[in-house]
């Protein structure tokens, strides 16, 4: 059995038939301006949680990069906004992960964020010169190792080769050093706004037994049914 599902490719549209722990919390968004539609996605609570970090990454490295906040107050409204992310993280998620058999990946990526917290803290606060100087390097190689651990846990190429985005970004940091707040945001939150627009592949659907008979059976038909329009 191959470990990637090569049937699913990386990435692709997003499909309408969707599981149960998929439609959970489902929002549907249709922007329309006349004749003209501005927006129109679904968008699960996975896609929310990609949607909540991506602002809060985009707000944090812009703020550091283009205003002259202390470091210090910067560190602490970013750490109760980061824990306010793992909050949210945890609660839209909590649902799909545990039918997926995936808890893993919120203690993981709960694990990673609190420790990229104290480690910024540490290297503001200690103060630590070396953390200071490597913030953004700490944070790039933080999320790719968060990605590399879905994408084998997962089997996805996508979040294989997020990861790699993320670990050769930091390679750019050294060529711009003046941008380095702005590159690590615009990787990151970037890579966050286009997975929450876009269907990524994992491993084929398995028969979750936190699901009735009846939510099993639907979930079948609808994987039947994402067969024929694929």
């Amino acid at each position: 059995m191959p470990f990637f599902n090569s049937a699913e490719p990386i990435l692709r549209r997003k499909q309408p038939n969707l599981d149960v722990q998929d439609l959970r919390g489902l929002l549907r968004i249709h922007w329309q301006l006349g004749d003209r539609t501005l927006l129109s996605n679904l968008y699960t609570r996975i896609d929310q949680v990609f949607v909540v970090w991506g602002w809060i990454t985009a707000i944090i490295f812009g703020v550091a990069q283009f205003t002259l906040i202390s470091w210090s107050d910067q560190a602490i409204a970013w750490s109760l906004l980061t824990l306010v992310g793992t909050m949210a993280m945890t609660w839209l998620a909590w649902f799909w992960v545990k039918v997926e058999s995936l808890r893993w990946l919120i203690y993981g990526w709960a694990s990673l964020m609190l420790l990229g917290v104290l480690l910024t803290d540490y290297g503001i606060f200690g103060p630590c010169g070396w953390i200071l100087v490597n913030l953004c390097p700490l944070w790039l190689g933080l999320t790719a190792t968060g990605y590399l651990i879905m994408g084998i846990g997962m089997r996805s190429r996508t979040f294989l080769l997020t990861a790699l985005i993320h670990g050769l970004s930091i390679l750019m940091l050294s060529a711009l050093p003046q941008w380095q707040f702005l590159i690590t945001g615009l990787v990151m939150s970037g890579c966050l706004m286009l997975l929450s627009e876009v269907q990524w592949d994992m491993r084929s659907p398995i028969e979750s037994q936190m699901l009735a008979a009846d939510e099993k059976a639907f979930n079948r038909e609808q994987h039947r049914l994402r067969q024929l329009s694929a």
